[in-house]
């Protein structure tokens, strides 16, 4: 497995058209993207253990060029799949959804499946990817799940990471696995210790109220760190359920697959009623406002206009006429897209390019680099050359202590 690498071009853009929201409700909060027309009832995706709200930015970026609404969120610091129902009603509520569609791959199609059981009014269709029906399994695979609350970060870390398949991959997969692994450095300790509680607390989804006919399992056919048992079992619990396997996509199909799973997603809204609403696109491209944030920005498309403040808690890119989102293929790669070509980096000096190179990370890669980086580094200096001096210290003061006792 490869180390944190930079972050993707078509990523960095959807960061920067994209707002992130944070909104406490109650003692949770909430962290989560929500763009596309508000009048199209949403699809929210729900990441697996080692996913984020990110993870799922090009099915944003594509549906919502579409006409669809897509929420992605994070999972909050929840401790039981009965809290975890409360507080995810709480959040459709604060942000006035009623009726949902529900994307979960892993832990989060678990989540999804726990949800509908318990609130079958506001759950009109899911789709599954790579999930399970019962906990049993992981807990009797971790030996220390009673203490997974209390366990350090570095082991919750390591043992998240572990279950990512190592190994040479194709590139795609390969840019997946490195776009999850620099997301689960994001995560803090409570973060990782709630979603491994979720995934060893005993627990099993019964039956449903929603018919098989609204459920599409969207399985990969290569390898999952979910057993193939598991999967089996999904799809004994739903008979009538729409297949959409994938040849390939290891873990995370969502970003080496997106457009098939993207074509899967849409052909499932259309089969259950969805209805897109492409005419409001324009809106979103224009002012940015039609990206259905819980708070609407007006004005966004003059550019003489004063910057308004912030959108509550959401962290809301700059805008001048913002240009309309660009769809996930590699045209977002190309070089002419870019605000400044290479030459026009350079010919601005050497003076301006440490600047330049530290505002071309996004604000939470600078936020990683300063709170969690640096220390490691201050951290390693310590054990690697403090640490050994101080031993050594110890250990020529201890041979003069038994020479001189042998003089005495």
């Amino acid at each position: 497995m490869k180390g944190v690498s930079s972050a993707p071009g078509d990523y960095i853009y959807f960061k920067s058209q994209v707002p992130l929201h944070k909104i406490p409700i109650g003692t949770k909060q909430w962290r989560y993207y929500d763009f596309g027309p508000k009048v199209v009832p949403p699809l929210i995706c729900l990441p697996g253990t080692a996913g984020t709200a990110d993870v799922y930015y090009k099915q944003i970026m594509s549906l919502s060029m579409k006409g669809y609404r897509v929420i992605s969120v994070d999972i909050p610091h929840v401790w039981n799949h009965h809290e975890w129902i409360q507080a995810f009603e709480k959040f459709l509520d604060a942000i006035d959804v009623h009726h949902i569609h529900l994307y979960g791959t892993s832990l989060g199609g678990f989540l999804a499946q726990v949800f509908a059981q318990h609130r079958p009014r506001r759950v009109r269709s899911l789709i599954l990817s790579n999930s399970f029906l019962e906990t049993c399994s992981f807990a009797a695979a971790m030996p220390w799940a009673p203490i997974v609350g209390w366990a350090p970060s570095f082991l919750l870390k390591r043992y998240v990471l572990t279950g990512i398949r190592d190994g040479p991959h194709e590139p795609f997969i390969a840019d997946s696995v490195d776009f999850v692994v620099s997301q689960v450095e994001t995560l803090s300790r409570e973060d990782l210790a709630s979603r491994l509680t979720l995934t060893v607390d005993t627990a099993s989804v019964g039956p449903l109220l929603l018919s098989d006919s609204c459920i599409t399992l969207m399985d990969t056919n290569d390898y999952c760190a979910i057993p193939q048992q598991l999967k089996d079992q999904v799809s004994e619990r739903y008979p009538g359920a729409r297949r959409a396997y994938l040849k390939s996509g290891g873990d995370f199909p969502f970003l080496s697959r997106p457009d098939e799973v993207n074509l899967h997603l849409q052909l499932h809204l259309r089969r259950v009623g969805v209805e897109a609403r492409p005419d409001l696109v324009q809106g979103i491209s224009k002012d940015g406002s039609g990206g259905s944030s819980s708070e609407q920005n007006d004005g966004r498309e003059d550019a003489d206009d004063e910057p308004t403040g912030d959108m509550g808690s959401s962290e809301s890119p700059s805008t001048e006429s913002r240009p309309p989102l660009a769809p996930e293929s590699t045209d977002a790669h190309n070089l002419d897209d870019q605000p400044l070509s290479n030459a026009e980096v350079w010919a601005t000096g050497a003076e301006y390019f440490t600047p330049l190179l530290w505002h071309a990370f996004s604000e939470q890669q600078q936020r990683l680099i300063a709170t969690k980086i640096f220390p490691h580094l201050i951290w390693e200096f310590c054990n690697l050359y403090l640490l050994p001096l101080y031993i050594g210290t110890l250990y020529i003061n201890w041979q003069y202590c038994l020479k001189f006792r042998q003089v005495v």
